[in-house]
């Protein structure tokens, strides 16, 4: 069964064939994908490396994580499963309002029923967090 890793902090004028050209050395069964913006085409700072083989996965993390591709330190971990569909990051208060007005709906609103734990940040980004809420107070 193949496993798909996150690679976090990638500078957003990568390309595609730089991030395969990373994993390069990785060997057979390892596919990448960048993540790029809709209107722009240009990296979102983040993409998937699908390692085939189980058994490389721990050694692959651990030669790539921290690696630098065009000065920019890259993180490298297991990829969490998806929850449910984002369109630009969950919102405290359902995120029914993610457009304004009219805005025509894809399908059906997907409720988490995870409880209070799923208004949580993300424990990877809760210190950029803290320095965001206070910097904006500092400001206010």
């Amino acid at each position: 069964m193949s496993v798909r890793l996150y690679v976090g902090n990638l500078p957003n004028e990568l390309e595609n064939q730089e991030l395969e050209a990373a994993f390069a050395d990785a060997g057979e069964g390892v596919s990448t994908k960048l993540v790029t913006d809709r209107k722009t085409g240009k990296c979102r700072g983040f993409g998937f490396v699908t390692v085939e083989d189980e058994s490389k996965v721990d050694a692959i993390i651990e030669k790539y994580n921290g690696i630098t591709i065009k000065d920019a330190e890259i993180k490298v971990e297991k990829a969490q499963p998806r929850t449910e569909p984002s369109a630009g990051g969950a919102k405290e208060g359902g995120g029914a309002k993610k457009r304004g007005g009219g805005a025509k709906k894809r399908g059906p609103a997907v409720v988490s029923s995870g409880g209070s734990d799923s208004m949580q940040p993300d424990p990877r980004w809760a210190s950029e967090l803290e320095k965001l809420k206070a910097m904006l107070a500092q400001n206010s």
